[in-house]
């Protein structure tokens, strides 16, 4: 009986996973072969069709110049890092299109016309090397900042080349580290050694697409003869291994990602591993001799129970021994959440948001305990802090902005309230007419959703009234209000009113937020965004004729949910660098990374679920449905563009009349590789939007 039951059973999983391929059938997957002739003769067909909508288009063109204007602008804020005695700033515009990587010195860098010195020029290089080369950042070797491993990408995608560059010689070191094109992983371990995670050969790379094995490589050592550190599954996302380091204290780390939110996390001591007692889905810092962890799960150690989202310090060696003696240093309420840490000489800089505007705390360790300051900030903004020189002073750098307010960067000292302006950035648009504003719309189940709005003052509530709803919700990310002169330039001047949703599946409340909208919960995220188009519908700010949804990558997959689920709400939607093929989508590219956002679509049970909200799945020839944007790029190498071709393909099959298509060719996920494509990708998607919404 036992024998018979055992084929019922496999007879059963038999006609499942036939059933499961035979809807699967797919007449657009030709479409997937990226650099294929056939599909790029379609992207070409596509373009075009798109381009002739708008080249000869005034409104369309001036757009384009007025926002490279302000991309190129020489009065925006250069972000800097402090490397050495020196500050670094990649720089783009008009006259380096690719960017300049330069130093300067602080007290130079506070002049309103500082003098910067080129360190690496991208656009010679590209010229000379023939490449179409796109800077991906660097790593310098501590604690002498002589050397740094470059990053460099083609045309923008995440897999990138690296090599050793000299910061005194400008020159890249001849005979020095270097590898080719691959997704890696990549920290110095010393002055001849490094961490290496990258393509070795067969078997080396996860489903996923990144490193499964980490090595040790010495300078002057062929990268075959590595020694290998630790080895992944091919089902887990990646491994790493790199230093952390806080007041002359180094720890030597292994990171196993198993899924996107869980990691196994290792302290290296001389060959052996030690594996950290701390919960799957944990962050966790280093500040001198204390040990920061932030558990994105509820968490039952020595004795007590500590809610997800708490911010945790204990002494790291102590730890190490046993103790679970922990110092809550935050714990989460229904408004408060906490979004992450980071250090100066003395200081522990702990940023939180309240209902989604932020704030920021000061803690210091003195004589066995944690003393704490709130720091004093405008409402409603967005705040960002990084340190000038984490081993050697207090100072960081406060960067705010809102909606309205352009960014403002000072030097401030943690423990005192000296602060000083360091820059201002100019404004794009005339801020005068408008407000922002915080509301909350009541979702299917009775959730609170806040959501922010710019509008004019004198806004008249007759529902005519062009609306842009825009939103992410996904990977614990939160949206945050920041100025976009871009927007104040294509939106807001010609009448236009922002939306922000802040949907669950973001961060915004913290990792309960994130984990409400996971898997087989999804829907909520889907439900949240459709109730924010209702409350401005019901509230006169607009109707569905002028109410347009955008989105990008996971809020691409959302703007077509929206557009599939509840087209009766927008007249417009533009889906960016989307996911759309849910079935499909852990088979391309980076997607097997995401299935503990999703699920996996290979298992009957969790593709029943996935089914049920897949764009591509579930788009009809008998609906109408509002006008529609895909907007990818070849190069984006990890949301496959193959979902924003096969979806606009789908629906022109099915006899769609407004589906505009277009696809950048470089660019990588961002869908740009310079500003001038940057430029006129913006200016396609609001022209396509004013269009249709005014």
């Amino acid at each position: 009986m036992k024998t018979k039951f055992k084929l019922l059973v496999l007879a059963a999983m038999l006609f499942n996973a036939h059933s499961v391929m035979a809807q699967t059938e797919d007449k657009h997957q030709w479409l997937e072969d990226v650099g294929g002739e056939k599909a790029l003769d379609w992207v070409k067909a596509r373009n075009q069709e798109t381009r002739n909508k708008l080249d000869n288009d005034a409104g369309f063109l001036k757009l384009r110049s007025d926002l490279q204007v302000i991309l190129d602008s020489k009065d925006r804020i250069p972000g800097i890092q402090k490397i050495g005695n020196a500050v670094y700033n990649f720089w783009m515009d008009a006259e380096h299109p690719r960017g300049v990587w330069r130093k300067t010195s602080l007290a130079e860098y506070r002049k309103p016309s500082p003098k910067w010195e080129v360190v690496m020029d991208l656009d010679a290089l590209a010229k000379a090397e023939n490449e179409n080369w796109v800077f991906k950042g660097s790593q310098c070797r501590e604690p002498a900042y002589d050397r740094c491993i470059i990053n460099l990408s083609r045309g923008g995608a995440d897999a990138v080349t690296i090599r050793e560059f000299d910061l005194k010689t400008k020159q890249f070191v001849k005979d020095g580290f270097s590898l080719p094109e691959s997704k890696m992983n990549v920290a110095w371990r010393d002055k001849n050694t490094l961490f290496v995670g990258t393509d070795f050969g067969a078997g080396s790379m996860t489903d996923s697409g990144y490193p499964r094995i980490v090595k040790e490589w010495t300078r002057g050592t062929p990268i075959s003869t590595a020694k290998t550190i630790f080895e992944g599954k091919k089902e887990d996302i990646s491994v790493s291994a790199g230093r952390a380091s806080h007041r002359g204290i180094t720890h030597e780390i292994v990171n196993r990602a198993v899924t996107f939110y869980t990691s196994e996390v290792f302290l290296m001591r001389g060959s052996k591993l030690l594996k950290l007692d701390i919960p799957a889905q944990t962050g966790y810092e280093f500040f001198g001799t204390q040990f920061i962890v932030t558990p994105n799960e509820s968490w039952t150690t020595g004795g007590k129970t500590y809610p997800q989202g708490s911010v945790l310090a204990i002494d790291f060696e102590a730890f190490l021994k046993g103790d679970r003696n922990f110092t809550v240093l935050f714990q989460p309420t229904d408004n408060a959440s906490f979004t992450g840490v980071t250090a100066t000489k003395n200081y522990l800089l702990m940023q939180l948001l309240q209902d989604v505007k932020s704030s920021l705390i000061e803690l210091q360790f003195s004589q066995g305990k944690w003393i704490a300051r709130n720091v004093s900030l405008p409402t409603m903004g967005a705040v960002g802090v990084s340190p000038l020189d984490a081993e050697k002073s207090d100072e960081y750098l406060l960067s705010y902005s809102d909606y309205l307010t352009p960014s403002v960067l000072q030097l401030a000292k943690a423990g005192t309230d000296q602060r000083a302006l360091l820059k201002s950035a100019p404004s794009f648009f005339d801020a005068g007419p408008y407000q922002a504003v915080q509301k909350f719309a009541t979702s299917k189940d009775g959730s609170k959703i806040p959501y922010f709005m710019v509008h004019k003052k004198d806004i008249k509530l007759d529902g005519t009234n062009p609306t842009l709803l825009y939103a992410y919700g996904g990977f614990q990310v939160s949206l945050t209000p920041s100025y976009s002169g871009g927007i104040g330039k294509a939106w807001l001047e010609k009448g236009g009113v922002y939306v922000v949703a802040n949907i669950r599946g973001g961060g915004e409340y913290g990792p309960r937020w994130h984990q409400a909208a996971l898997k087989q919960n999804r829907q909520r995220a889907y439900d949240d965004f459709a109730a924010v188009a209702e409350d401005l519908i019901a509230s006169k700010i607009t109707s569905a004729k002028h109410l347009g949804a955008m989105g990008g990558s996971n809020g691409g997959l959302l703007a077509g949910v929206a557009l599939t689920q509840r087209s009766e709400l927008f007249n417009a939607v533009v889906s960016q660098v989307p996911l759309l093929d849910m079935q499909r989508y852990n088979k391309l590219l980076a997607g097997a990374s995401w299935m503990g956002e999703y699920g996996n679509p290979d298992v009957p049970a969790e593709w029943e679920y996935i089914k049920q909200y897949s764009p591509y799945h579930n788009v009809k020839a008998e609906v109408k449905y509002p006008n529609v944007l895909f907007i990818t790029s070849t190069r984006d190498d990890r949301v496959h563009p193959g979902h924003a071709r096969k979806m606009a393909a789908k629906m022109l099959d099915q006899g769609h009349q407004h589906v505009w298509y277009y696809e950048n060719i470089e660019g990588g996920h961002g869908g740009a590789a310079n500003n001038a494509q940057r430029a006129d990708m913006s200016a396609i998607t609001y022209s396509f939007l004013w269009n249709m919404l005014k």
